[in-house]
């Protein structure tokens, strides 16, 4: 089997070779006056014992800078503008986005959430040798933290942390949408918040102050920079595709040799309960996201009765900028000009930030915690409307060694039963399952088997909430399930064959999942090694071959990523509709989601995930990518086309027939 499977590259080089032990921070907190802790005397490990800047010198430092100055002569030129005017501008730009860092309304937030977070969470569990870590980073080079984002409360529950561990607070890149908060907005900008708008693309004098902004404070080490690597929340909680714009503006002080090196921190935040759950649902079905407001916030004050049980927050081992670079990139091009003269990267230093992108996506899915409720929603979804209890404890418990073999961390209460432990899990998510008569319901039956498009949406509702669960750890599972479903659609058993067909699902589903670039065959040996482990699969250099042993992890694997290849298989098919129509995104996200609702009400299909507008998306840019549809931009609008000399070998692959069309009928 070695040779078959050669030397296993894992996920696992992405995580500690022994798990971190946690501390339940709020422990403290429920024993102890929260207004004493509020108070107590804060002295942050600050960056080489640096003074503290005060926001209006970091203000005048950027405005003052070489490179925003050099810009706003490039911008009269071209404008006719004067200088002063263009300043003004730039000043601001600068009022409207900077950080007021204020130690007084630090202490009310530290009050506040303290509270907040009793109330919520059960336990909010850190790793002390990672924050043993991030201290002696933050003392040694300027640091980024780089959180995964599953939720409006990752970056609050961040300060939090650091403020109980008496660590400098970040400075953190937060959306516009919070500053229209009245009050809220203020609030959050004197406790480190800068905002940014979610686009500025030509706006070059944005541009250029909101990234000196960023640079001037990461030169400086004034407070260790904090933002999300994916962008924005992910609605689906899945790790979405990484974002490299803001990751470019903060590795550029090291190109240009302004620091020695920077600290990258992937940290993982894992949820037993997400408080936006439902809210995802629906957004992805189509209902517009609520505007932040603060009346909005008081208005979810009813969400304090609720139990959102335990959040796990592990820091990684700071990643060192000079060392990922060491060997590998040549920093000579930014020596050739002036530092303040802004250029395109080199393609190496873009690939160079693609890959510190995945690198630490793949650290921040290694290191998540998993929860029961994990492995029960993996498990309800491919056992709808309801699953025998009794059978899904045991069948619990299976999974449970099963994601512990293939690398998952689980957090499972060894002070009790299994059947407690399920129990509990359901209880927590009353909302979503239900345990009636022996039963576990994940939406009720229809009795009189009628479906209707308010049935349908209801139903989708419930999936794509338990959905959320499941994908928690779907990464942890990919590779293996693409080896399998590969066995199962390759046309033989020859591991040739076998490895060209996981090649094309890993890029299929390249969206979808979190693939390191260029990997394709380490990943293909890391499932293999995973199912030949677990006694799945056997095989020679030539061949690969499921064991009788593996049958119920094979069935479990195909399952459990069918609602993926069924739902590209049906926005495929939707494609073929009208091959010769241009369609924008919005155009086809619209038409795919009425095409499979009637799919659903009409029977042929119950993939429910089908209707979620992430997976139509991604479909759509994978058919892009493949070259299955051709996207065309003209005055500013994108629209596609299918691309008809594809659909063979495409639909083949897929395991699909195309409807053959019949030649017209000569007329006499």
């Amino acid at each position: 089997m070695e040779a078959a499977v050669g030397t296993p590259y894992s996920q696992r080089e992405f995580r500690n070779k022994k798990r971190d032990v946690f501390e339940d921070i709020l422990e403290e907190r429920r024993q102890s006056s929260d207004l004493r802790y509020a108070m107590k005397c804060f002295s942050p490990v600050i960056y080489r014992s640096l003074v503290p800047c005060k926001p209006s010198a970091l203000k005048t430092m950027v405005l003052h800078s070489e490179q925003l100055q050099y810009v706003i002569k490039q911008i009269s030129l071209e404008s006719g503008e004067s200088c002063d005017i263009i300043q003004d501008q730039a000043a601001d730009i600068l009022d409207e986005m900077g950080q007021n860092l204020n130690i007084a309304a630090v202490r009310m937030f530290a009050l506040t959430l303290s509270k907040i977070f009793k109330t919520l969470f059960q336990k909010v569990c850190v790793n002390e040798e990672g924050i043993q870590r991030l201290a002696q980073a933050i003392h040694e080079h300027p640091v980024v933290l780089l959180p995964s984002h599953r939720s409006y409360i990752d970056f609050l529950m961040m300060s939090y942390v650091l403020y109980t561990y008496d660590l400098a607070l970040p400075v953190i890149a937060a959306g516009m949408d919070f500053m229209s908060m009245k009050i809220v907005g203020e609030l959050l900008r004197m406790s480190g918040a800068f905002f940014m708008r979610r686009t500025f693309r030509g706006n070059k004098l944005y541009w250029t102050v909101f990234a000196e902004y960023v640079k001037t404070m990461l030169r400086n080490g004034y407070a260790p920079a904090e933002f999300f690597v994916e962008g924005q929340r992910s609605r689906t909680c899945k790790t979405l595709n990484p974002k490299f714009g803001l990751l470019s503006v903060i590795m550029e002080p090291f190109f240009k040799g302004e620091v020695f090196d920077t600290y990258l921190v992937p940290i993982s935040i894992s949820y037993e309960r997400i408080l936006e759950e439902s809210l995802y649902a629906y957004e992805l079905l189509g209902v517009p996201k609520p505007k932040e407001s603060t009346s909005g916030l008081l208005k979810a004050r009813k969400i304090l009765s609720d139990n959102f049980g335990s959040i796990h927050v592990f820091f990684g081992k700071p990643m060192s900028l000079r060392s990922l670079a060491s060997g590998r990139l040549n920093r000579s091009q930014y020596n050739l000009v002036p530092r303040h003269l802004s250029q395109k990267p080199s393609e190496d230093i873009q690939k160079f930030i693609s890959d510190v992108a995945y690198k630490v996506e793949l650290h921040q899915i290694a290191n998540m915690v998993f929860s029961p409720g994990t492995l029960i929603a993996a498990i309800l979804l491919q056992n709808f409307p309801s699953l025998s209890y009794n059978l899904l404890v045991d069948k619990t418990l299976w999974l449970k060694d099963l994601t512990e073999a293939f690398g998952g961390c689980l957090e499972w209460p060894d002070n009790m039963s299994a059947s407690k432990v399920v129990h509990s899990s359901l209880d927590l998510h009353a909302n979503i399952t239900k345990l009636v008569d022996g039963e576990v319901y994940l939406f009720d039956n229809n009795p009189d088997g009628v479906l209707t498009e308010e049935l349908v949406f209801s139903r989708a509702v419930s999936v794509l909430m338990c959905a959320s669960y499941r994908n928690q750890m779907v990464n942890i599972y990919a590779r293996p399930a693409l080896v399998v479903l590969a066995m199962k659609m390759a046309q033989s058993s020859r591991s040739e064959d076998v490895y060209e067909m996981f090649d094309f699902l890993r890029n299929l589903f390249s969206k979808e999942f979190i693939f390191f670039p260029g990997f394709e065959k380490k990943d293909f040996e890391e499932g293999c090694f995973l199912l030949s482990k677990c006694d799945v699969v056997q095989g020679n250099p030539h061949e690969l071959v499921m064991t009788e042993n593996g049958s119920n992890t094979v069935a479990f694997l195909l399952r459990m990523f069918q609602p993926f290849l069924e739902g590209y298989q049906l926005a495929f098919r939707h494609l073929l509709e009208d091959m010769t129509k241009k369609r924008s995104e919005q155009q086809y996200i619209s038409t795919l989601r009425s095409f499979v609702m009637q799919c659903i009400i009409a029977g042929t299909t119950t993939c429910y995930e089908a209707l979620s507008s992430d997976m139509q998306k991604n479909a759509l840019a994978s058919f892009v990518h493949l070259g299955l549809v051709k996207l065309c931009i003209l005055e500013g609008q994108s629209t596609f086309t299918v691309n008809k000399a594809a659909i063979a070998d495409f639909a083949g692959k897929l395991g699909l027939q195309i409807p053959v069309e019949k030649p017209p009928v000569a007329r006499l």
